[in-house]
C-alpha cells in the first residue's frame, strides 16, 4: 500500500551484513556473548548503555593489555609493552632455558661456587698396576639409574618447552631400603648433565653409560652427573664403558673433576681434581659397529650422606651464562659500552647472545676508522674451556684498567660467548639439536636448521662491508693434546707471508707456561672447509684462528704437569688482550722481531723435512718459495670430526633451496668500458626503433625494401662522418619541403634517424651531449679519497707494556656507530 514506507520499514530492521558477520566471528571466538541479528541502531544503543559495565564487570572481555588487581577488577593502567628482544631486567627473573620436549628436568637449580686450588694440581703418574675392570653390564648387575627415552638419530627435533617433558617427573634412582643401605643414588637430569645409565656391579663398584648426542648415535666423552648416600673412607668404582675417541689426556695423566656440596658449604672448596688407578682402555665387548673405550677411576668420598658431583671438565651452563650478562646490564658503567643484543634465536627458541664493545669515539669520522675484533665460544657445547677463556677476556676487557680502555679505544669487540646453548643445556658434547656439528656447516644455506652460525657469518659479512676485522677468534676445548695452542691459515700472498703467524707467537711469549706456539697448525684441509676458522678466511680476515685449550693441563715452564684451573684459562683471556695490543703496536719493533724469528724457524724446517727425506737444499735461495702446506703436517690430531652431512629431513630442503637459488640467480651482464659505447649502444636502440616507425610508415615504403638487401647498415650509421651531422638541419628542412610520395635513399634517412635521436636526446637530457670521448673530471681536489686508514698516533700505543699506563680520556659523547 505505502511502498515507499515498506522499504524504509526494510532498512530500519534488517541488521547490516558486515556488523552481522562480524558479530558471528566474535561469538565464535568468545570474544561477545548476545544477540547477533540486531539493528545498527540497537547495537549502539546496546554500546552506549553497557560500555562501563563491559569494561568492568563483563566476562566477556579477554583483553591481555589491562592489568586487574586481586579481587578481579580491571585497573585503567595499561601494561608495559614488551621489549622488541627478550633482554634482562633487574627486577625479573631469568629466562629459563627452553629443552627438547622429550628431555625430562628436574625442578632443582644446580649451582657451583668458584674455587683457586692453593696448591698446584698435578698429573695422574701411571704406576702400571692399574686395574683393567672385565665389563658385566646389566645382565650381571643392577640398573640403578637409567633415562627412560632418548632421542636417537632415527629422531629428530620438533619442539622445545621450558621444564622439557610435561607431566611428572619419575624418580629414576633406586628407593632405598633404609638407612643401611648404601646404593648410591645417581642424577643427570639438570642442565648440562650428561649419564644415561648406571649399572651397580658390586657393593661399591659401577658401570655408567654415557648419552650420546641428541639425535646422534655417536659423541660421548662429555659427562657431568651426581651421586647421592656416600659413605666415607670407602673406596668406591666408576668406568665409563662407551667412549669413543682412541686416545685420551686420561692416558697421560688427566683427573676427573669433583664437587663436594658440604666441602663447599663448610669450608668454600670448589671442583677440584680427584682419581686413583685412572686407566683409559678399550672395550672388549664389541656391538659390531664400532669400538668403545672405557675409563675407570677410583675414588673415597670426603664425607657421608654427601651429595657430590663428576665432570670431564668445570661445567659453565646457559644459566652461568645469564647471571654474568646480568651483571653487566645492570653495571651503570659497563652498560655504557658494552652493548647486549639479540643475534637469533636457537632451535630450540633460546637466545644467542651478541655483545658489541667499544668506547664511544668523539666523532663519526674517529668511529668510522676502527677495525673489529671478532671472538666466538661454545660451538661445541662439551668444550666448556671455551666460556672459562671467555669469561676471562670480557672480566678484562669491560674492566677500568688502562689497556683495557686503550682497546676500547681503537677496536669495536663482537662477541658471542655462547654459539650453542641448546647442545650447552641438554649436555651434549659437539652437536646442535639438529643433530650436526655446527663447525662443519659454517657454509650452510639452511637458516632455519643451523640458524646461530648462520646469522653469526651473515654479522661478520655485514661487518667486513662496513670495516677491516683484524682478527677472529673462535674458543674450543681438546681432548688429546695438552696446552693451548692455535689451529690459523697459510696465506698466499707473498705480500703478508708469514704474518698470520705473528698474533701466535706473539701470544707464546706473553704466556710461555700456557701456550704452545710448536702446537700450532696452519694448513688448510679440505675436511676443514666448513669451519669457522676457514670460512672466515675465505671471507677476507687474515688472521683467523681457531683456539684449543686443553682439557688437562701445561707441559710447559712453571706449570709443567699440573692441570689448569678456571684462574688459569681465564688469564689467557687477558693474555688474548695484551697480545693484540702488542699486535697492533705502532713500533713495529716486536712485530719485525716475530717475523724474522719465524723465518728463522721456517728455515729449520724445511732443513729437518729435507733431512728426513735424505735430500739436500741450499736454503740461501729460493727456500722462501716453497710452499709452507708441503712442509706442514695436517691437523689430525684436533678434535676434528668429519662432516656427516645434512639429516635426511633436511635433504629435500636444502635441494628445494639451491633450486631457488639458481633460478633467481640473474646472468650477469658485460659490464660497458666507457661512455663512448654506452652513447654507441643507445644510438643503435635508437635507430631500430626510428628504422621500425619508418617501415610501418608509407612513406617508408620505398626505404623499407632497400634496408633489408643492406646488413651493414648499423655499421655505415656508426662510422657517419662529422660533415654530415654538420649539414642535418638543412636536410631536415629539405624533407619537410618534399612530397609526400617522395622516397629517400639509405643514406639521407641514416643522417635523418641520427638528427632525429640527437634532438630527442638534447630535450631528454638537457646539458647531454652526445660525443666520443667520455668526461674525465679533471680537478684532482674533487676525485674520492682513497680508504684512509687511522692515524694512530704514538702515545696512543705505547712502545711498551709498562708505558701503557696512560691512557686518552674521551669526553662522554654518546655517538654509537654499532654494526
Amino acid at each position: 500500500m505505502f511502498p515507499a514506507l515498506e522499504t524504509e520499514l526494510k532498512q530500519q530492521t534488517l541488521p547490516d551484513p558486515y556488523e552481522d558477520f562480524m558479530y558471528h566471528h566474535l561469538q565464535y571466538y568468545g570474544y561477545f556473548k548476545g544477540p547477533t541479528c540486531l539493528s545498527s541502531a540497537v547495537h549502539r544503543q546496546i554500546e552506549a548503555e553497557n560500555r562501563d559495565s563491559l569494561m568492568l564487570n563483563s566476562p566477556l572481555l579477554k583483553s591481555r593489555q589491562l592489568l586487574h588487581d586481586d579481587l578481579g577488577e580491571v585497573n585503567s593502567r595499561l601494561r608495559e609493552p614488551r621489549d622488541l628482544f627478550a633482554f634482562f631486567s633487574s627486577s625479573g627473573p631469568l629466562q629459563a632455558p627452553r629443552w627438547p620436549i622429550e628431555c625430562e628436568v628436574i625442578k632443582e637449580n644446580i649451582h657451583h661456587i668458584e674455587w683457586v686450588p692453593p696448591q698446584p694440581e698435578y698429573f695422574y703418574q701411571p704406576t702400571g698396576n692399574e686395574k683393567v675392570p672385565e665389563i658385566v653390564g646389566e645382565e650381571k648387575g643392577t640398573v640403578v639409574y637409567q633415562l627412560d627415552s632418548v632421542p636417537s638419530e632415527d629422531s629428530y627435533f620438533t619442539s622445545s618447552r621450558v621444564g622439557g617433558k610435561r607431566g611428572i617427573i619419575k624418580e629414576l634412582a633406586v628407593t632405598l631400603q633404609g638407612p643401611e643401605d648404601n646404593t648410591l643414588l645417581f642424577e643427570s637430569r639438570f642442565e648440562s648433565g650428561n649419564l644415561q645409565k648406571a649399572v651397580r656391579v658390586n657393593t661399591y663398584e659401577y658401570e655408567l653409560t654415557l648419552r650420546t648426542d641428541l639425535y646422534t648415535n655417536k659423541h660421548t666423552q662429555w659427562f657431568y652427573f651426581r651421586v647421592q648416600n656416600t659413605r666415607k673412607d670407602v673406596t668406591y668404582r666408576f668406568t665409563i664403558v662407551n667412549l669413543l675417541k682412541p686416545k685420551s689426556l686420561y692416558t697421560i695423566g688427566m683427573k676427573p673433576l669433583m664437587y663436594s656440596q658440604l666441602d663447599a658449604s663448610t669450608h668454600s672448596i670448589g671442583w677440584r681434581r680427584e682419581g686413583d688407578e685412572i686407566r683409559y682402555y678399550r672395550n672388549n665387548t664389541e656391538d659390531g659397529q664400532q669400538p668403545f673405550y672405557c675409563l675407570t677411576w677410583t675414588i673415597q668420598f670426603p664425607h657421608d650422606q654427601d651429595t657430590c658431583f663428576f665432570a670431564h671438565f668445570y661445567p659453565y651452563t646457559y644459566t652461568d651464562l645469564q647471571c654474568f650478562l646480568l651483571s653487566v646490564a645492570n653495571s651503570p658503567v659497563q652498560s655504557q659500552f658494552c652493548k647486549l643484543r639479540t643475534l637469533c634465536r636457537s632451535l630450540a627458541g633460546n637466545t644467542v647472545y651478541l655483545l658489541t664493545i667499544t668506547n664511544p669515539a668523539r666523532t663519526p669520522q674517529e668511529a668510522a676508522a676502527k677495525k673489529a675484533v671478532v671472538l666466538t665460544a661454545r660451538v661445541h657445547p662439551g668444550e666448556s674451556n671455551g666460556s672459562w677463556i671467555m669469561k676471562g677476556f670480557l672480566d678484562f676487557i669491560l674492566s677500568n684498567s688502562p689497556d683495557a680502555q686503550l682497546l676500547r679505544d681503537i677496536f669495536i669487540f663482537k662477541v658471542v660467548p655462547m654459539l650453542n646453548p641448546d647442545g650447552v643445556i641438554v649436555g651434549n658434547y659437539r652437536c646442535s639439536l639438529a643433530g650436526r656439528d655446527l663447525n662443519r656447516h659454517y657454509k650452510t644455506i639452511l637458516k632455519e636448521s643451523f640458524p646461530c652460525i648462520w646469522h653469526t657469518r651473515n654479522m661478520i659479512k655485514r661487518l667486513l662491508e662496513e670495516r677491516e676485522v683484524l682478527l677472529y677468534c673462535d674458543f674450543h676445548g681438546h681432548s688429546r693434546k695438552n696446552n693451548i695452542f692455535l689451529y690459523g691459515c697459510n696465506n698466499n700472498d707473498r705480500k703478508f707471508w708469514l704474518h698470520e703467524r705473528v698474533f701466535p707467537l706473539m701470544l707464546s711469549k706473553n704466556a710461555p707456561d700456557k701456550f704452545s706456539f710448536h702446537s700450532c697448525n696452519f694448513k688448510v684441509q679440505k675436511c676443514k672447509e666448513g669451519t669457522g676458522r676457514v670460512v672466515m678466511w675465505r671471507m677476507g680476515i687474515l688472521n683467523s684462528y681457531t683456539m684449543e685449550s686443553t682439557f688437562g693441563g701445561s707441559t710447559l715452564g712453571n706449570k709443567r704437569d699440573t692441570h689448569f684451573t678456571p684462574e688459569d684459562l681465564k688469564s689467557l683471556g687477558y693474555h688474548v688482550c695484551d697480545t693484540l695490543l702488542d699486535f697492533c703496536d705502532p713500533d713495529r719493533t716486536k712485530f719485525m722481531q716475530c717475523l724474522a724469528e719465524l723465518k728463522e724457524l721456517l728455515q729449520q724446517e724445511i732443513h729437518k723435512k729435507f733431512k728426513e727425506l735424505g735430500q739436500d737444499m741450499d736454503l740461501e735461495g729460493s727456500w722462501s718459495d716453497i710452499s709452507l702446506s708441503d712442509i706442514e703436517s695436517s691437523t689430525s690430531g684436533s678434535d676434528s670430526s668429519l662432516s656427516d652431512g645434512l639429516p635426511v629431513h633436511l635433504l629435500n630442503t636444502a635441494d628445494e633451496l639451491n633450486q631457488k637459488k639458481k633460478m633467481y640467480k640473474k646472468k650477469k651482464r658485460k659490464p660497458l668500458q666507457s661512455r663512448k659505447q654506452r652513447n654507441k649502444q643507445y644510438q643503435k636502440s635508437n635507430l631500430m626503433q626510428e628504422s621500425k616507425l619508418t617501415e610501418d610508415a608509407p612513406e617508408g615504403a620505398g626505404f623499407a625494401s632497400t634496408l633489408q638487401k643492406q646488413p651493414a647498415f648499423f655499421k655505415n650509421s656508426e662510422n657517419t662522418s662529422s660533415s654530415m651531422m654538420k649539414n642535418e638541419k638543412p636536410r631536415l628542412n629539405e624533407l619537410n619541403g618534399r612530397d609526400k610520395g617522395t622516397s629517400l635513399g639509405p643514406s639521407k634517412m641514416t643522417t635523418l634517424i641520427l638528427t632525429k635521436n640527437k634532438e630527442r636526446m638534447q630535450r631528454e637530457k638537457p646539458g647531454f651531449t652526445v660525443s666520443c670521448s667520455p668526461k674525465r673530471n679533471t680537478n684532482p681536489s674533487q676525485e674520492p679519497a682513497p680508504d684512509t686508514k687511522p692515524n694512530w698516533s704514538r702515545n696512543r700505543y705505547p712502545a711498551t707494556k709498562g708505558g701503557r699506563t696512560t691512557a686518552v680520556v674521551y669526553p662522554s659523547l654518546h655517538i654509537y656507530t654499532y654494526p
